[in-house]
């Protein structure tokens, strides 16, 4: 998978692409990464990206003509068919949540992306009017710029492909897989069986592998209950909760009024 960044800070990316587990997508060349420094399209000898805003007001605002010839580099070194072209995605306030669901989707798709880093108060509306395809946002936040939000998209991204993982199905057991019906991953553990007095859950000592498994189950309900109850109301939508899931929160439900 392709992905070409285009950004005022590279250098953020590269020890990124170094460090972790997810280091091996881009060593197998799983990820092909391509930064393309902003600056390198800037004309005059200051080579600026920016320029005050009109109207007035505080901050500066990225220049649509350095992105546009940055894009148009980057169109011509992937030599695309046009209706093979990868998406303009550009992160910001205004774009859609990222969650699992899309972040899966772009791992299962070999089309890759062009990622636009945006910086100071935004980027002038036109390129995006005229360029940008989709719009990401971490949340309801703001940044000092789009690569700490490129890079936390890369990192989701590069961990479901395949071999990037020690073990391949262990991203399958995160919080809102569909292994877990879009549920919150349970509480874990692991040695000494007694810490600082408080012990290990018994049934996950048992050795019996079906009440481990209702054991981590029910787990999941009670935290997906108690912190993200949406995903509780998702799941009961499209109808993934058994009866034994909804006797289980009647009594979590039961247990929190009383």
């Amino acid at each position: 998978m392709r992905i070409d960044v285009i950004t005022l800070f590279p250098d953020l990316f590269v020890p990124f692409q170094q460090q972790g587990v997810v280091r091996r997508a881009f060593d197998s060349g799983a990820v092909n990464l391509k930064l393309w420094q902003l600056r390198d399209f800037a004309s005059g000898n200051y080579r600026r990206v920016d320029d005050r805003p009109f109207g007035g007001g505080p901050g500066m605002v990225m220049a649509a003509q350095p992105l546009m010839d940055a894009l148009s580099a980057i169109r011509a070194d992937r030599a695309e068919p046009q209706a093979m072209q990868a998406p303009v995605v550009l992160f910001s306030p205004q774009g859609e949540t990222i969650t699992h669901a899309r972040v899966a989707a772009q791992a299962a798709s070999s089309q890759g992306v062009i990622l636009v880093c945006g910086r100071y108060e935004g980027i002038d509306q036109r390129f995006v009017d005229r360029f940008v395809d989709l719009q990401w946002s971490l949340g309801d936040f703001v940044l000092s710029g789009g690569e700490i939000a490129a890079i936390a998209w890369l990192d989701a991204v590069a961990r479901l492909l395949p071999g990037v993982l020690g073990d391949a199905d262990s991203h399958l057991q995160d919080s809102f897989n569909d292994t877990l019906d879009g549920l919150l991953d349970c509480p874990h553990y692991t040695r000494p069986e007694v810490w600082e007095g408080r012990a290990v859950p018994d049934a996950l000592l048992s050795g019996n592998h079906a009440a481990i498994a209702a054991y981590r189950r029910q787990q999941s309900l009670r935290v997906s209950a108690h912190s993200r109850p949406d995903l509780v109301d998702e799941a009961r939508r499209t109808q993934a909760l058994t009866p034994a899931d909804e006797a289980f929160l009647a009594e979590v439900a039961r247990s929190s009024q009383t």
